[in-house]
């Protein structure tokens, strides 16, 4: 498996708009962090999580343009989402599938409407609402994607396990018991670290270092980080062994 992190970035991105503290002005190309994003190739199928509103952006610099198999969606905020629409280009291939829960398919019917019709207009992306169910699996070709349930604060949303090795989780801030165990023995976990104070809905760095430990993964990398998780150089090198701060454009190959 290849994992390519598209983008590590909160919802704001970094640099944040405006902001002159000293991670949003860095030269250190890891602290530029786009919408949290992540493709994914198995041994039989290419998987997008999530598609945010610099998904053109991230394709373009990743210079990557092949069939896409399925679209996972953890949540409908639009920095998860707001890329949908420029998934067009790769419905040359095929028409894709987008996995969600019933929560998050309701949303984007309402959002994107022309997508979702019986007589679309030419042009509008080929992409079809597949809803799943955290704790049931299915199959994207040959690869086993097993939902799982995650609280993003208040509102119930998904990760994924993904082909038995991957464990995708953002926008955490607990999870129930079950999940934890649903995540054991994996090899690789990529989970949310948004900065080093306590958050509403989020986990902050010592929150993701905790679940992380829980799970056990034999690596893991941190996404989903704002400004105020500080210098990549700084945070990265205090972590333990077995944990990093992912970046953009970072390959991790398992």
């Amino acid at each position: 498996m290849e994992l390519i992190i598209l983008g590590s970035g909160t919802s704001t991105g970094v640099p944040e708009i405006g902001c002159t503290c000293a991670v949003c002005t860095s030269a250190d190309s890891r602290d530029r962090r786009l919408r949290a994003s992540a493709l994914l190739h198995t041994d039989d199928a290419t998987i997008l999580i999530d598609c945010g509103p610099d998904f053109r952006t991230q394709m373009l610099r990743a210079s990557i343009y092949e069939r896409i198999d399925g679209v996972l969606v953890t949540h409908e905020h639009y920095d998860h989402v707001g890329g949908l629409d420029d998934l067009r280009p790769f419905c040359r291939f095929s028409e894709i599938p987008v996995y969600s829960d019933a929560y998050t398919a309701g949303h984007l019917r309402g959002r994107m409407p022309y997508c979702f019709v019986d007589k679309k207009y030419p042009g509008v992306p080929r992409i079809y609402l597949q809803e799943v169910e955290a704790g049931k699996p299915f199959f994207i070709r040959k690869t086993e994607v097993l939902p799982v349930a995650v609280m993003h604060g208040r509102l119930p949303i998904l990760g994924y396990r993904i082909g038995g090795r991957l464990g995708y989780v953002t926008d955490m801030l607990t999870m129930p018991d079950t999940s934890y165990e649903q995540l054991q023995g994996l090899d690789v976990l990529v989970i949310n670290a948004l900065r080093t104070q306590p958050h509403p809905t989020h986990q902050s760095i010592s929150e993701a270092l905790a679940a992380a430990e829980r799970i056990g993964a034999k690596e893991t990398y941190f996404i989903h980080m704002s400004h105020n998780a500080g210098l990549h150089a700084e945070i990265d090198r205090r972590l333990p062994p077995h944990m990093h701060f992912a970046y953009d454009g970072m390959k991790i190959d398992f």
